[in-house]
C-alpha cells in the first residue's frame, strides 16, 4: 500500500488562516499571493495542513512509483520567508524567469522570498504560469 502524504487538505478557510498571521507585512503579502494564485491558477485556495495554501488539485506519480495528491500552486507564509510551491521536480528549467525575478532562493520545487517587495510580481506571475504549463505537460492527472 502506498504511503499517504503527511500534508492533507483541511476544512480551515484560507481567509481565516491569513487573518490569523501575526506579522502585518507577512499577512499582507499572503493576501496578495492568495489573490494572485487564485487568478493565475483559476482555482480557489484551500488549506493543506496547518500552514500551506494550495490551488488546484493533481495526482502525481514519480518514476520510483511513489504517488500522491498535491496542488498545482501553493504558498506558506513561514516566519523567515514566504515559501512558494511551484513545481514538482524542481525549478532548474525556469532560470530565465528566476534571473529576472529579484531577490530569492530556491530549493527543490520551492521558491523562497523574504517579502514580495523583493521581487518583480509580474515576473513571478509569468513563472507561475510557466510552472503550471510544465506540470500539465507531464504525465500527471490534473483534477
Amino acid at each position: 500500500m502506498a504511503k499517504e502524504n503527511k500534508t492533507q487538505p483541511t476544512e480551515v478557510l484560507v481567509e481565516d488562516f491569513i487573518a490569523s498571521i501575526d506579522h502585518e507585512k507577512r499577512r499582507a503579502d499572503a493576501l496578495t499571493l492568495h489573490k494572485v494564485m487564485q487568478r493565475v491558477s483559476g482555482h480557489p485556495g484551500r488549506m493543506w495542513g496547518a500552514s500551506i495554501v494550495g490551488y488546484g488539485d493533481m495526482r502525481y506519480r514519480y518514476a520510483t512509483g511513489r504517488e500522491g495528491d498535491w496542488f498545482l500552486l501553493g504558498f506558506s507564509p513561514r516566519k523567515t520567508s514566504l515559501s512558494l510551491y511551484l513545481c514538482l521536480g524542481g525549478l532548474e528549467q525556469f532560470g530565465a524567469y528566476l534571473d529576472r525575478l529579484g531577490k530569492h532562493k530556491t530549493g527543490a520545487g520551492c521558491l523562497y522570498i523574504n517579502k514580495l517587495a523583493d521581487v518583480d510580481l509580474a515576473v513571478l506571475e509569468e513563472l507561475m504560469v510557466a510552472t503550471m504549463a510544465h506540470v500539465k505537460a507531464l504525465d500527471i492527472r490534473i483534477k
